[in-house]
């Protein structure tokens, strides 16, 4: 590296191709010169990597450089940039260390005017300053849209990794006990062979239906039983069918039980038609039960893939006005939890919900809110996720002039030293790749815009976020 009074390499016509310093006076360009240090890099020498201090504007006049981060073990391309190119700590900046790593791509020459001089330049040489001020604010503009971005992409992705994942299930019984039931289907036919020789008056028929029937629409009120219940009255039935003529009355006595049949049904059945007969009306009656069992999980799995479609619909709002509009703040929170339900299961996680009942609506933006919910919801469940007996809590409140709602975790809690700067944009305690330290801003920023505010506070086993919603604004 050598000093530029020593090398031709650098000079202001050079700089003077820098849209941002082409109107800097010539005597001013020329102290930064004389201030600054010449020097150049081959390609594929490495500028900086992670972790180290950044002291230096850097001035790229010749070649171009790459700027990556490494997250989750893959390379991850924030840009590449060709001369003329500005980086580097700007006067006022308050970078401090690299978090990522920067590369050369093609033989780069650069000007490295470290900050010490950086109080000289303010104070004698405005034009300069005020060039390389307005370039910070529209490098931090632009970092600041990609961050955002890149948040909301983080945020979608794990959302529709925890939405597929609830969306697989439902729809795997789906296929499931389609393809079952198509199956069972292929088999009536010989059992409907059997039925139809089968002398019966239709007082006999209308009495074996009708109790079918009551089995069919008392399902839901059967009580529950324990596993050994459950399995000491499938044998019982197991043991009757077989003593009365119905060889695979195992194979039967599972669903039978499961709607509700007794050893009194059975004998009910009996009756009504001859131990000739038993056989046949019994296995008819099972393969309805058989029937109407895969058409109930049928039903159930497609209202599950229902409720969750409804949910995103109304979680998003994506069908309803930009503009302010009546929002149930309950609504919000349910929906949220819906759209996070896979993490909840994934950490084992106990949701309590303490909600006032009639909570005022409040006028406000939905869509807005629920990422409030979303990004707080989403810190607490990453902050208990290695605790024991991990809960969070929520809480509503309303004085007629606020709406207050409680997010409360029993989580380590956050150290005082960092408390007041978790609203600040890009802070974030997580490893690379697991945040990007916009979620709370967002936060602040969503609740000023409904007038609101955010407050947190936070000890070893309970922290907890207070979100103020004025009910008209």
């Amino acid at each position: 590296m050598s000093t530029l009074s020593q090398s031709p390499s650098c000079s202001i016509e050079m700089l003077q191709e820098f849209p941002e310093l082409s109107e800097v006076p010539e005597e001013q360009l020329k102290w930064l010169l004389e201030a600054s240090t010449c020097t150049s890099l081959k390609k594929d020498e490495t500028l900086f990597k992670p972790g180290d201090p950044i002291v230096q504007l850097r001035i790229v006049l010749k070649g171009k450089i790459k700027f990556y981060m490494v997250q989750n073990d893959q390379l991850r391309t924030l840009g590449e940039f060709e001369a003329p190119y500005i980086t580097g700590v700007l006067p006022y900046s308050r970078l401090k260390e690299s978090s990522g790593h920067g590369v050369v791509l093609e033989d780069a020459l650069f000007l490295m005017l470290h900050q010490d001089h950086f109080k000289e330049m303010i104070t004698q040489h405005y034009e300069l300053t005020a060039a390389f001020v307005h370039y910070m604010t529209s490098r931090v503009r632009s970092f600041t849209t990609f961050q955002q971005q890149n948040e909301k992409l983080m945020s979608l992705g794990k959302l529709s990794a925890g939405l597929a994942h609830e969306l697989n299930n439902p729809a795997s019984a789906v296929v499931r006990s389609a393809q079952e039931l198509k199956k069972h289907l292929q088999l009536l036919p010989e059992g409907f062979k059997k039925v139809l020789s089968i002398q019966m008056t239709g007082e006999e028929v209308d009495a074996v239906n009708e109790l079918l029937m009551d089995k069919l629409s008392q399902l839901e009120s059967i009580e529950e039983l324990s596993l050994m219940e459950r399995t000491d009255k499938e044998d019982e039935i197991a043991d009757w069918l077989e003593d009365h003529g119905v060889e695979d009355g195992y194979e039967l006595s599972p669903d039978l039980v499961e709607f509700g049949f007794e050893i009194d049904d059975l004998e009910s059945i009996l009756q009504k038609t001859s131990q000739a007969h038993f056989e046949p009306v019994i296995q008819w009656v099972h393969n309805n039960l058989v029937t109407e069992k895969m058409v109930g999980d049928i039903q159930e799995a497609s209202s599950r893939i229902s409720d969750l479609v409804g949910s995103v619909k109304s979680y998003t709002h994506m069908d309803q006005s930009p503009d302010k509009q009546t929002a149930d703040l309950h609504k919000g929170l349910r929906n949220t939890i819906t759209m996070l339900q896979h993490k909840i299961k994934k950490h084992s996680l106990e949701i309590d919900k303490d909600l006032q009942e009639g909570l005022p609506h409040i006028q406000g933006y939905p869509g807005e809110i629920n990422q409030v919910f979303t990004n707080i919801l989403d810190n607490a469940m990453d902050a208990i996720s290695e605790t024991e007996n991990a809960k969070i809590e929520l809480r509503s409140t309303s004085d007629g002039e606020f709406v207050r709602i409680f997010i409360q975790d029993n989580g380590p809690g956050i150290p005082a030293d960092i408390l007041e700067k978790i609203f600040e944009p890009f802070f974030t305690t997580k490893n690379v790749g697991e945040g990007t330290g916009m979620g709370l801003d967002v936060v602040k920023k969503i609740m000023d815009h409904h007038n609101g505010k955010v407050v947190v506070n936070s000890k070893p086993g309970n922290t907890i976020f207070e979100l103020c919603f004025p009910i008209n604004s």
